[in-house]
């Protein structure tokens, strides 16, 4: 097999050179981090579990209208998705108190707010993606006024999109961070959603419980990150409970280096 181009590295995916024109292929990794990765852990079978939750997420906002750059899963690691300009802004969706904004505000964990909140942050690791306004957008051209409604529009949708589907099966949506880029074909542009939607970037509770289905297993030292995602894949019936196969990986810990704790809102 000849050797693939990467374009690109992040901490959690790698991008490929696509098969045909306007496609990259995204390759996710088994890294856990945190805190822009200065606590960084590699846990075999994340990736599996994160790009099949992505893979049903993006196919269900597919079904409802919501543009995204997902075309199909490639292989239990791999996504073939559009090629897109990544527009570098983070958009946060929050519904319940939790991470930052509980420290920000002195808002307690677990409240409810009086209705979704839609934050934006500066992707940038060496700045540690700074909080950031509609006018830092529009000052620095990062993206129109016109991109910004699009984007906190489709933000909202994908919001009640994702509330309604983790609360039929017993999960309460506390938290999101999505992002979105461009796509260019002759003389048209296009807003898509990107990246992905798992419990790398959505933070998920037991509606019974608050048991934590999410990265905040990892984040705080709580363990049991990837039963945590196996937990909500096997909600969803992407996971059959009794399959030993690599459907459902079995995690293990490789290494980590852990340090800081600052908590990030993603």
């Amino acid at each position: 097999m000849s050797r693939r181009r990467k374009i690109y590295e992040g901490k959690a995916k790698i991008i490929y050179e696509g098969p045909e024109p306007g496609t990259v292929i995204q390759h996710f990794k088994d890294d856990a981090t945190a805190f822009n990765a200065k606590k960084h852990e590699i846990i075999e079978g994340k990736g599996v579990i994160n790009n099949r939750i992505s893979e049903y997420i993006f196919q269900g906002l597919g079904e409802i209208g919501v543009q995204t750059h997902f075309i199909k899963r490639l292989n239990m690691r791999e996504q073939l998705v559009h090629k897109l300009e990544i527009i570098p802004i983070e958009v946060v969706v929050r519904n319940i108190a939790a991470g930052s904004i509980s420290k920000r505000l002195g808002i307690k964990e677990g409240t409810q707010l009086p209705r979704p909140i839609i934050e934006f942050f500066y992707k940038d690791d060496d700045l540690d993606d700074p909080m950031i306004l509609e006018e830092h957008i529009n000052a620095f051209g990062w993206a129109s006024p016109g991109e910004i409604d699009e984007i906190m529009s489709t933000a909202l949708r994908v919001n009640d999109f994702l509330a309604g589907l983790f609360r039929g099966i017993g999960i309460r949506l506390v938290d999101f961070k999505i992002e979105f880029g461009r796509q260019f074909e002759e003389d048209m542009m296009r807003i898509l959603l990107a990246d992905e939607i798992s419990p790398d970037n959505c933070r998920l509770w037991d509606v019974e419980t608050n048991k934590k289905l999410d990265k905040d297993r990892f984040r705080q030292d709580m363990g049991g990150m990837v039963e945590a995602y196996q937990e909500v894949a096997i909600r969803l019936g992407i996971l059959n409970p009794g399959n030993n196969g690599e459907e459902r990986p079995k995690p293990v810990l490789v290494s980590s280096n852990t340090s800081a704790d600052k908590d990030k809102t993603d």
